[in-house]
């Protein structure tokens, strides 16, 4: 895709977000429950709430835990099978083993459950020992995104491997996120990146409160212009 057509893609937590963030303009939406956990599995009432209030794309998070290891990997299983009977389409996943390198077993197990449906690695792969290599793993294990900022500090401290992911010929779409501001986006779309993701950007109010749809407009607009 070229960077003149840039996607925006918004955290959603509820029907009401899901609502808000279609109205403003957002291209996809992630889908999580508890962002005090920085974002676990949403229910499957809340998934269902969300696919009837609009008809963007909806990537589900499948996480069990605050950490990046898979946890219950049974119950993560159980999780993604429900989920896809209530009509989920497109995941979020991530995993990395106690050496900090891409937990190849995990991530073939839950994407087995998966039978082909689209799935992001989430910014575990910025805590991966080698995010570029990560990168190439990731290639290989079939998902069509992979979410980073470049650093665990967030995309500040990230530009550069962010840079030269994005100057990768082939492999996962590069979707940034991560204490991204307005100002680093044209930097980053001058670098080949097309893809952003924003959460509390677009909650001036917190998490507690609703996406703001004019915020998500201001987004939208600077994504791609």
């Amino acid at each position: 895709m070229s960077p003149k057509t840039g996607l925006l893609e918004v955290i959603a937590l509820t029907a009401a977000d899901a609502e808000r963030a279609q109205e403003g303009g957002a291209d996809r939406l992630e889908l999580v429950s508890d962002m005090a956990s920085d974002g676990l599995t949403p229910s499957v009432e809340t998934l269902r709430d969300v696919l009837a209030a609009t008809d963007l794309p909806v990537r589900v998070m499948l996480r069990d835990n605050m950490s990046f290891a898979a946890g219950d990997l049974d119950g993560l299983r159980a999780d993604a099978v429900r989920l896809i009977d209530a009509g989920a389409r497109e995941f979020v996943l991530g995993f990395l083993d106690l050496e900090s390198e891409i937990d190849v077993h995990a991530c073939e197990t839950l994407v087995k459950e998966l039978d082909g449906l689209p799935w992001t690695f989430h910014r575990a792969i910025d805590r991966a020992r080698d995010p570029l290599r990560a990168y190439d793993q990731l290639t290989a294990l079939g998902c069509d995104t992979v979410l980073a900022a470049g650093h665990p500090h967030g995309v500040a401290h990230g530009l550069s491997v962010l840079q030269r992911l994005a100057r990768r010929s082939a492999g996962p779409r590069l979707l940034v996120a991560g204490g991204l501001r307005a100002q680093q986006v044209h930097l980053l779309r001058a670098g080949g990146v097309d893809a952003f993701h924003v959460g509390s950007a677009v909650r001036p109010g917190g998490w507690e409160s609703d996406v703001d749809v004019a915020a998500v407009r201001e987004w939208a607009a600077l994504v791609k212009e």
